[in-house]
């Protein structure tokens, strides 16, 4: 049976490194890889958590729309954060503003000892894709 596995690329996105796809989809899901809250250039946007987080949401946002798909269609987000007991607070604070009148997804917040260019933050989802009607 062949793969019906399709890699997602998001052009306005953050590049990823040659040993992971931004995405892919298989079925009618997205998988989305990890994303920090870094500019296209790979440098973090800021020290604070919230401005990560806000950052990171909207990288992995491009991520999703490339994969034609939108907010509305998440279904779980995994979050990978340093110093839980520190910050938690504010990275759920921004994560709420961000998903504002959107339903919101299932949700794991995991406390790690550190992530990628000392990042505080790391989002990772699934998403449906479904086909427009």
């Amino acid at each position: 049976m062949a793969s019906t596995r399709k890699i997602v690329f998001a052009p306005d996105g953050v590049p990823p490194l040659p040993v992971f796809s931004q995405g892919v989809i298989t079925g009618d899901l997205l998988y989305a890889s990890g994303c920090i809250g870094c500019d296209n250039d790979l440098k973090l946007v800021s020290s604070d958590i919230k401005e990560q987080t806000i950052r990171a949401l909207e990288n992995i946002h491009k991520v999703i729309r490339a994969a034609g798909s939108s907010l509305d269609h998440l279904v779980k987000v995994n979050v990978f954060i340093v110093d839980l007991p520190g910050n938690f607070a504010p990275m759920n604070e921004a994560y709420t503003k961000f998903f504002e009148g959107i339903q919101v997804p299932a949700r794991t917040c995991v406390g790690v000892v550190a992530l990628p260019l000392s990042a505080l933050v790391e989002f990772e989802c699934v998403a449906e894709v479904v086909a427009p009607k």
